[in-house]
């Protein structure tokens, strides 16, 4: 698991991967409800949540605060889910030593504390991410690798996985453009998707929290 933590980088790259991918699913899905990956920059106070949910039961939350970043995530198919057991509850040393200070993060029934796989987090004081001493079952798999392979890493990652997920072609050159936080405009919303209500879709960015970097042209 180590190499899968290492691959989220830095808690600000992250966040920034993770806005990208938000602003990208906001141009080419007009429906929220179906878009994968989502971002709440004011989710509650001196909090912003992202979340990658697949529509069938799988997600991930990132709560990013001033204490630091934790990210639970759950497959439903795993073995450690709470609902395989004959007893429902979260797997063994999963929550035993995150920081109460991050746990808090947790607490919102909308964040479905129980419903969990793993949980990685990194305090603001610490220098990587860290994750509780789970034993899994031989042959058995907590969901992590898969769901954190759903934040892509690159723009030539998510052009290959929207072309699958949305069925969509992408221009390269303007998913570039976005992941590296240039300022979207309504031409880059009509060449990623023509079809798209530009004036909703630049009041949708504005809701991520970086306005200097996505409104329409002046």
């Amino acid at each position: 698991m180590i190499e899968q933590r290492e691959e989220l980088g830095e808690p600000s790259v992250l966040k920034k991967r993770l806005l990208a991918l938000a602003a990208l699913d906001i141009i080419v899905c007009a429906e929220e409800w179906l878009r994968y990956h989502s971002f709440a920059a004011n989710w509650a106070e001196e909090l912003s949540l992202a979340k990658v949910d697949n529509g069938s039961g799988d997600h991930l939350y990132i709560v990013f605060g001033s204490q630091g970043v934790i990210l639970k995530g759950f497959d439903h198919e795993s073995a450690l889910s709470p609902h395989a057991g004959d007893v429902y509850e979260v797997w063994p040393g999963i929550y035993d030593q995150v920081p109460d200070s991050l746990m808090a993060y947790l607490q919102d029934p909308a964040l479905e504390h129980d419903v969990v796989t793993f949980c990685i987090w990194r305090a603001s004081n610490e220098g990587q991410w860290q994750q509780g001493e789970v034993q899994i079952p031989q042959g058995a798999d907590d969901g992590s690798r898969w769901l954190l392979g759903t934040i892509s890493k690159s723009p030539e990652d998510y052009v290959e996985w929207a072309e699958g997920y949305y069925d969509l072609s992408l221009d390269m050159e303007t998913v570039k453009q976005i992941f590296a936080g240039a300022l979207i405009t309504a031409d880059m919303i009509q060449l990623l998707y023509p079809d798209r209500d530009v004036e909703q879709a630049l009041m949708e960015l504005n809701t991520l929290g970086i306005h200097k970097k996505m409104t329409s042209q002046e």
